[in-house]
């Protein structure tokens, strides 16, 4: 099915079962222990034998050699792979460094060995008497430091290195007020529950993989690259992932290692990367370093605006592209953005939540705080008084299909209490603490892309449908069940859904925000097939005919689905495949957040005592899950702004805290009551469920409102997150921070 023109009133719009509050239908197998993840696969692969990960002791430089005697003897032993007996691989196009490294070491904790045995205790105990002896080489590990040699980075999913609109220069000359600072983003890591974890095994020349993985599709064909086998030799599995924002969007170092020692052994193999080696051997979001300058009138409308963006990677990675959003959120008619990467031989960077406006509006939005600031406007009419609805790089002619920015900033600043907010900072105490309120908008792109569904009703008139979607903990398994309980006039218990298999028809997947506006239409696209046929079956016009209470309707006559699907049940499947809707019109979520805080007034201490956000994104399909979506990024947003900072050891090239214990996330303690609002809307340009992404909009911006709260708070403003004790001290005392 293509959609190519705005959608109209189809079923959806009825309303029984999608945009009503559901409990995830997974939600019984995931608190009893009985859903599948990928480590747990005993049913589908007894007798696994499991391995464990040696990773490499250095950033850069050679392998010289390898000895494996000792841990060759050591007990429960089975077999180790290397780049020495690992036959030829490829690498994939979305892994920057191989997967499994030597003699060439591309960074820390890169694999380089899997010591495979019959206990994982006997792996580890055996994986520490590998001996590799190494020929460092100087690499380069300082973002500040290599920032004048960044390059334009080449275009991907943020769009152009380079956009420019006017003349910003001369713009920003004569503005009669100007902003001109510099902030900048520590590298952050993925901190999801469940490991990057593997079970492999072989039949033949068939590979079957059950691991954690967030796109089926793309990882098949990476796997096959990478094994030089045909891609129709491989299924992956993966019903069930504890967890990803982007870390698992394509396949790692277990799911090849494993692949490989099962290979060795002739038997299945598990591989989980050990949570201390995930930071430094997985992926992670790349620090930046931003500059924005904004030049207004003296009411804070802005006339130019440039957002300059620097952020390092491996050689061949990609650009942290953090302007993204400047280019579409506020007016000004003088606009420059940019992106500069450099060459850092650092663990490699990639997507986590919200790639690019994640990062950059915590500059952003800080930046038009000290605009408002600097023009006497409160915050929030000020970016009501540059709002734009049009894409301001191209003009009136890509309006947006839908942007309701100014009914969540109003609406969300109402529901808070943004008129109690002193506009002076450092006046409001409450005993020790000093009391301030923030807010910062939100963005972030609607992207969708082309999905695929299978959807069948059987003797008994149970619908069952079948797609490759992935779900990260997002809720997928229930929206694609309302969705398709809706299309079949069935009640949500009459369907049953089966996710993340390789067998199943190709959907778009989970990343990017994408995924549920996607994969829902794409089972919107296979039930429309299904109920033409049950339609002819039935000798009624498709068009006409009403699907409701198990029945295919016309006029007086009807007949229910499990008569027309007989013994043998009746199947269809297609994929939604999408026009160019997304060229004419901008698409785009958005948001408003808002933030009280608290400062200790001897320690610095910051306490956020409560939150709320405003959002649209077109229809929600589960308001239940969805804010457990958005309170799940909130919650994000207070741990990039107080405490996530991967420390890199700038003479050996890695990150010194790899583990939970020293990479600092937000706790219960940490985060007070959230307020969520979602604002109606349906935006007819998305998709015919008229729907957006929503679970990576809420952490944009989050970050901004609380060091906008923590400056009207104190009168302190940071612009290098985190935003710590220290830091907070030494902006009160006059002292630097080294």
């Amino acid at each position: 099915m293509k959609f190519d023109t705005p959608a109209t009133t189809n079923p959806i719009d009825r309303g029984r079962v999608i945009g009503i509050p559901h409990d995830r239908i997974d939600g019984p197998a995931k608190v009893t222990g009985t859903a599948p993840y990928a480590y747990e696969r005993h049913d589908a692969a007894p007798n696994a034998a499991y391995g464990w990960i040696v990773g490499s002791a250095i950033a850069k430089g050679r392998i010289g050699a390898i000895d494996l005697r000792a841990a060759e003897a050591a007990p429960g032993v089975l077999g180790i792979v290397t780049h020495q007996n690992a036959g030829p691989l490829g690498k994939g196009n979305f892994n920057t460094a191989h997967l499994l490294g030597g003699p060439q070491v591309e960074h820390y904790e890169q694999a380089v060995a899997l010591v495979i045995a019959d206990t994982l205790e006997n792996a580890r105990d055996a994986a520490r008497l590998v001996r590799i002896d190494y020929a460092p080489e100087q690499g380069r590990f300082d973002l500040a430091a290599e920032r004048d040699k960044g390059i334009p980075p080449p275009p991907g999913f943020g769009g152009p290195a380079d956009t420019k609109t006017g003349d910003f220069e001369a713009g920003f000359a004569k503005a009669a007020v100007k902003i001109d600072q510099s902030y900048t983003t520590p590298d952050q890591s993925h901190a999801m529950m469940e490991p990057h974890a593997t079970t492999a095994a072989w039949n033949g020349d068939k590979l079957t993989l059950w691991t954690s993985n967030q796109m089926i599709a793309w990882s098949v064909g990476e796997m096959a690259k990478t094994l030089k086998i045909p891609p129709e030799n491989i299924r992956l599995v993966s019903p069930y992932i504890g967890g990803g924002f982007g870390a698992k969007l394509w396949v790692r170092a277990d799911a090849l290692l494993a692949a490989l020692g099962s290979r060795m052994i002739g038997r299945p193999v598990k591989v989980a990367i050990a949570r201390p080696q995930i930071p430094n051997n997985t992926v992670h979001r790349p620090a930046t370093i931003q500059r924005i300058r904004i030049g207004a009138d003296k009411q804070g409308v802005i006339d130019a605006i440039a957002h300059e963006v620097w952020s390092g990677d491996l050689p061949g990675g990609g650009a942290e592209t953090a302007a993204q959003q400047t280019r579409l959120l506020y007016r000004g008619p003088n606009r420059l953005t940019t992106h500069r990467l450099s060459t850092l031989d650092l663990p490699e960077g990639n997507a986590m939540r919200a790639p690019g406006e994640a990062v950059g509006l915590l500059a952003l939005e800080v930046a038009m705080d000290e605009l408002a600031e600097a023009c006497g406007v409160d915050p929030v009419e000020l970016r009501i008084r540059n709002d734009v609805q049009y894409d301001p790089e191209a003009g009136p002619q890509r309006p947006f299909s839908s942007r309701k920015l100014i009914e969540c900033l109003r609406e969300g600043a109402a529901r808070f209490g943004w008129n109690r907010r002193n506009p002076k900072s450092g006046q409001v105490r409450d005993g020790r603490w000093l009391v301030g309120m923030g807010v910062a908008s939100a963005f972030r792109n609607n992207l969708v892309g082309k999905s695929g569904a299978r959807i069948g009703v059987d003797a008994k008139g149970h619908v069952i449908v079948e797609t490759d979607m992935t779900d990260i903990g997002t809720g997928s398994y229930t929206i694609i069940a309302q969705t398709a309980a809706e299309m079949m006039g069935v009640p949500l218990e009459a369907v049953t859904v089966r996710l993340g298999d390789s067998r199943f028809p190709v959907s778009a997947g989970s990343g990017g925000q994408w995924g549920a506006n996607s994969s829902t239409a794409g089972v919107y696209a296979a039930a429309m097939a299904l109920r033409a046929k049950l339609a002819e079956k039935a000798g009624f016009p498709a068009d006409k005919a009403l699907f409701e209470d198990g029945l295919i309707r016309l006029g007086n006559q009807s007949q229910s689905l499990a008569t027309l699907a007989g013994r043998e049940g009746l199947w269809a499947e297609d994929s939604m495949e999408f026009g160019d809707l997304d060229k004419r019109y901008a698409q785009a979520t958005f948001g408003a957040h808002f933030c009280e805080v608290g400062v200790d007034i001897d320690t610095a201490e910051v306490r956020v005592r409560r939150m709320g956000g405003a959002f649209a994104a077109g229809r929600i399909l589960n308001p239940k899950s969805a804010r457990s979506q958005v309170i799940g990024a909130m919650t994000m947003g207070v741990g990039a702004a107080l405490m996530e900072e991967l420390s890199v050891d700038t003479r050996f090239g890695f990150f010194v805290n790899h583990d939970m214990a020293e990479y600092l996330v937000p706790v219960h303690a940490d985060i007070p009551h959230q307020d969520v609002l979602f604002i109606d809307e349906l935006d007819d340009k998305s998709s015919p469920m008229k729907a957006k992404g929503v679970g990576e909009l809420g952490i944009c911006g989050a970050g901004a409102a609380v060091a906008n709260a923590i400056y009207n708070a104190t009168g302190v403003r940071l612009r290098d997150y985190p935003l710590t004790i220290d830091k907070i001290l030494a902006a009160q005392t006059g002292q630097r921070v080294a």
